[in-house]
This record gives structure tokens, C-alpha cells and sequence, in this order.
């Protein structure tokens, strides 16, 4: 369908009103006669913009969280070129995710889809292509500046940290807790960092030092 930008601006406001009514009254009270009181519009708008009805407005709304949740990261994420800032990116995913808690609007939402619709795969599949791609090129800038082993398979090595990640964040949706998204982050970091070609072995050069929890102080 192409839009105005007027009729482009109605929609992302009617996607935008459904998320934040997902997030006050959870996915499963949404009502899309709660979302047309809370964006100022008609039925007959609502049903112009989204035919499909719910499904295809929970869909959007998906999409719209999956954005959220790399925009969520910037500009730390998109600038992985130092130790410090590959830091600063993991404890800014902490504090969103300790922030969220145990309410996701994207999660709750491709749940209502159902994880085995086409289209919530599609979503799920963009989002971390995208957030793998990032992280990938990262990885590749430290490895450009002598800072990772050039040997690595960033794109695996990307994977594999995402998917420490993910499995933190899924384990802190079930029970509120964000310690194993904080060792995935930190384990997989320091991983990283031990392949430097200065740190063969995971030897650590005069001034610095990695704690329990396998996360290195600067030097």
C-alpha cells in the first residue's frame, strides 16, 4: 500500500499507540478498541491501515519492537571499535533488559503470532541478522587494529555471543533475574580479548587483570 506522508505518520501512530497499550495492559488485554481510543482513530482507519485486523497490527508492532531493540543499543552497538566501548555496549543491554524485566513487547507479541507463523519468523530472523551483522562488524574492526586474532570467524564468533545473549534474555524473562545475560556478555567479551595477538594463551600484559566474572580491567 502506498501512503501519503500524512497516511505514513497515522500508521506508525496507530503502531506505536498498540505497543505502549501491549505494555501498560500486557498482549493478551489488548483490544483494538483500546488502541483507536488511545491513537484518536476510526475503525474504519484502523482496519484501512491494518485489513488483516489484530494479527497483522501485532505483526507491525513486532517489527516495530525489533527495531527498538537494536535502536535500543545505539550508538554503542554500531561503534564496537575500542575495548571501552565493547563495554559500554554490554552494560548498556544489561540496563535495558534489567530496566524491561520480564515484560518484552516483542516477545509477547511474536508469542501471540506464534513462533511458527512465517511472519514471525521473518521478524525474529531481521532483527538478529541485523544484531549479528553489527556485532560482526565490531569484531572485524578489532581485528583490524590487532586488538581480536584475525583467525577468528567473526561471523561465528558474532553468532555465538548473540546467541549467549539471547539465552541471558530468555532466562531473565522467566525469572526476572540478569545474571546469566551478565556472564554471557562477559564471558563472551573477555573470550574475545584473551584472542588478541598480545594475549596468546589468554596472558595479560603488565597493568591488567580479568575478575571472576571474566571481565578485564583497561590498561
Amino acid at each position: 500500500m502506498s501512503l501519503t506522508r500524512k497516511g505514513a505518520a497515522t500508521k506508525q501512530r496507530i503502531v506505536e499507540g498498540a505497543a505502549e497499550e501491549i505494555r501498560s495492559q500486557g498482549v493478551f488485554s489488548l483490544r483494538l478498541e483500546d488502541v483507536m481510543a488511545r491513537t484518536a482513530t476510526s475503525k474504519s482507519q484502523l482496519f484501512h491501515y491494518f485489513p488483516g485486523g489484530k494479527d497483522e497490527l501485532l505483526l507491525a508492532v513486532a517489527r516495530y519492537e525489533a527495531a527498538r531493540v537494536i535502536d535500543d543499543q545505539q550508538p554503542e552497538l554500531g561503534s564496537l571499535t575500542s575495548w571501552t566501548a565493547w563495554w559500554q555496549w554490554r552494560d548498556k543491554v544489561v540496563a535495558r533488559y534489567r530496566e524491561q524485566g520480564s515484560d518484552c513487547p516483542l516477545h509477547v507479541a511474536l508469542s501471540q503470532l506464534g513462533t511458527v507463523t512465517d511472519a514471525a519468523r521473518t521478524v525474529a530472523r531481521e532483527l538478529l541478522r541485523q544484531w549479528q551483522d553489527q556485532l560482526a562488524a565490531g569484531i572485524r574492526h578489532m581485528q583490524g587494529i590487532h586488538e581480536i586474532d584475525p583467525a577468528l570467524d567473526a561471523d561465528g564468533e558474532a553468532a555465538a555471543l548473540l546467541a549467549g545473549v539471547q539465552g541471558g534474555v530468555m532466562i531473565l524473562l522467566s525469572t526476572g533475574g540478569a545474571e546469566h545475560l551478565e556472564a554471557a556478555l562477559d564471558r563472551g567479551i573477555a573470550h574475545l580479548r584473551k584472542s588478541s595477538p598480545e594475549r596468546v594463551g589468554g596472558a595479560l600484559p603488565s597493568g591488567g587483570e580479568c575478575g571472576s566474572s571474566g571481565r578485564c580491567t583497561a590498561w
